[in-house]
């Protein structure tokens, strides 16, 4: 081998040597930059007859295509299981621990006793107060409980406004990436660089929205959702959230814009084709995927079992209950006092099977089906009349499979039902609200809807009147005027009277309702049933339970997510102790070719000297 040829091994050794140094200490300089990728050089060694030396033929960069795609997912599922655990940790600080003060169903025992005391003593004056401060102390706990799930979707709403805002800023900022790094000339730090910030792009746009990242061989990236809807292929797309402001108790997703009482999120594709995503339900995880959810459905069934609580205890305080008529083979009932959304309950039993029928008052046409309780709930409309109610009733009798052996007649203002075959009437209520405070029963309408209006648990509204109802319940103007209502059932009654408080005692031990105003309200949510009492207790512990589970799940993915990011910091970060080794190779090449360039240069020195 000649001095030349050994000059310039010994040259190209130092320049692959330089570049390794730049390389080093841009991985030390990063070593604790977020979404940083270690970089090496790739060298290529060239060996022939008269020489050997070493080029550089480029940068590479550490990444793994399986694993950053896993950590993709993990990210968006981690982001959605915290957002709902952290909003769901703040509706169990709300609904308090049972048994605390405060918590609901600590302010209903506190109720129940001071019904209890003036069933002992209902002409002391005190006890009397005592038992309407219950009773506001309890509709301001509805009240506060519903305020506060309301403002929780409020915030969810403004939540998810603002993130498709960073969203859409996101993936424009992607779309620039993807076009910077088509080009050919980028020298490899630049295009390393440009690199990561791709990344950290797909990771930032992965925690609001589920994606599935496609990489190509020129470093750009597609994105779309795990359902296939296209995000970003050439031209991102563009998310649209039509924020309604404040949100109601009464406020819920309709696929029908004009109906729905809060916002819409849609993504418009840039051939300008806009997508329902709710409707479709493209949304499979990321932070918008969970507010989602907690705006459409956690927290609105939360509220729904506030209402059934609400209505429950509005009811056992007003239903008026009077058994039927005995008639030849049944049982008959006038119609006088009913109002919407008032039942008549009908017991039978077919071969000594029982089953229970709740014939509602109601404009709805068609309505039959059976709630949390097994009851088949019947619609018809009973304010027509009892012979146009009979046929109605007729008809879905004759309509169930098997038919029901029974058979309705009106019997002169009245429904009669009478058992064919081996049908038995066993027994007919018909529960209606006692309006007036006096004159209309035993029963209280201590429980109003607003300022005055009774609750009959009506469902011909839009929505029903159990909608909403526990940010609505109040506690009667006239009791509060007046405690002595609470003892006098008619005007005039001795104070001494207890009928009314064990009445409603009894009430409210007895008296059993069940979730579900429609078959489809019916369905998809926790079925509650059972006893005011009852109510409140399985509401309490579904919603811990639902709270608990919310919180393992945030937990085990984020334990995923750190095990992945783990799994990434070895592949991707930089060991300082392992450059720094490298560090001391470098020297000590850089060491040997700078000798072999004084070696030669002196040889040569001499050589030139002789001639």
């Amino acid at each position: 081998m000649g001095l030349t040829t050994s000059l310039s091994n010994a040259v190209t050794g130092l320049r692959v040597n330089q570049d390794s140094l730049a390389i080093l200490s841009r991985n030390i300089a990063n070593q604790g930059t977020p979404g940083y990728h270690r970089q090496s050089l790739n060298i290529a060694d060239y060996n022939g007859q008269t020489s050997s030396y070493a080029r550089t033929l480029g940068t590479n960069r550490a990444f793994n295509t399986s694993l950053q795609t896993y950590y993709t997912r993990q990210v968006s599922d981690a982001a959605n299981s915290s957002v709902q655990a952290s909003y769901l940790d703040r509706l169990g600080t709300f609904l308090g621990k049972p048994g605390s003060a405060g918590s609901l169903d600590t302010v209903y025992g506190n109720l129940q006793k001071a019904m209890q005391g003036l069933a002992t003593s209902p002409d002391d004056y005190t006890t009397r107060a005592d038992a309407v401060a219950q009773a506001q102390t309890m509709a301001e706990a509805l009240n506060r409980l519903s305020g506060n799930i309301q403002s929780m979707r409020s915030e969810a709403e403004g939540q998810i406004a603002a993130e498709v805002q960073n969203l859409n800023g996101m993936l424009n900022s992607l779309d620039e990436v993807n076009e910077r790094l088509l080009d050919l000339g980028m020298d490899d730090a630049s295009r390393a660089s440009l690199l990561d910030q791709r990344d950290r792009l797909v990771s930032s746009v992965a925690e609001l929205i589920d994606v599935k990242a496609a990489y190509r061989s020129d470093g750009t990236v597609s994105l779309m959702t795990r359902s296939g809807v296209g995000l970003l292929d050439g031209q991102p797309s563009v998310f649209k959230f039509s924020a309604v402001g404040r949100v109601s108790a009464t406020s819920e997703y309709n696929s029908d814009p004009a109906l729905s009482g809060v916002g819409a999120l849609t993504l418009v594709t840039p051939s300008g084709l806009e997508l329902d995503l709710q409707r479709m339900g493209t949304l499979q995880g990321g932070q918008l995927g969970g507010l989602l959810t907690l705006r459409d459905q956690t927290l609105v069934e939360a509220q729904s079992q506030l209402d059934e609580v609400a209505a429950g205890l509005a009811q056992a305080f007003s239903t008026v209950q009077t058994p039927g008529n005995v008639v030849a083979g049944g049982l008959s009932s006038s119609l006088e006092g009913v109002q919407r959304g008032n039942d008549l309950l009908l017991q039978v039993k077919t071969n000594g099977v029982p089953q229970n029928i709740k014939i509602v008052n109601t404009a709805q046409a068609g309505m039959d089906f059976r709630d949390a309780s097994g009851t088949r709930i019947i619609g018809v409309d009973l304010s027509a009349g009892s012979s146009a109610a009979a046929v109605q009733l007729q008809a879905a009798f004759a309509a169930s499979s098997p038919p029901l052996g029974v058979t309705v007649s009106d019997a002169g203002g009245a429904l009669a039902f009478t058992a064919t075959g081996t049908t038995e009437v066993s027994a007919l209520t018909k529960r209606v609200t006692s309006s007036a405070s006096q004159g209309q029963g035993l029963g209280l309408s201590l429980f109003t809807d607003g300022l005055g209006a009774p609750f009959t648990n009506s469902i011909d509204g839009a929505p029903p009147q159990k909608a909403g109802f526990a940010a609505r319940i109040s506690v009667s103007q006239e009791v509060l005027a007046d405690n002595r209502l609470l003892v006098q059932s008619v005007a005039g009654q001795s104070l001494g009277n207890a009928e009314r408080a064990n009445y409603i005692l009894d009430q409210l031990a007895s008296l059993d309702f069940a979730s579900g105003t429609s078959a489809k309200g019916a369905n998809g949510r926790f079925p509650l049933n059972g006893n005011v009492g009852e109510l409140i207790g399985q509401v309490i512990g579904f919603q811990g339970s639902n709270i608990a589970a919310a919180q393992t799940a945030s937990s085990d993915r984020q334990l995923t997510l750190d095990t992945v990011i783990d799994q990434m910091q070895s592949e991707y970060g930089v060991n300082v102790d392992e450059e720094m080794a490298r560090l001391l190779e470098l020297q000590n090449a850089y060491a040997a070719n700078a000798r072999v360039v004084s070696v030669v240069k002196e040889l040569l020195d001499a050589l030139f000297a002789t001639t």
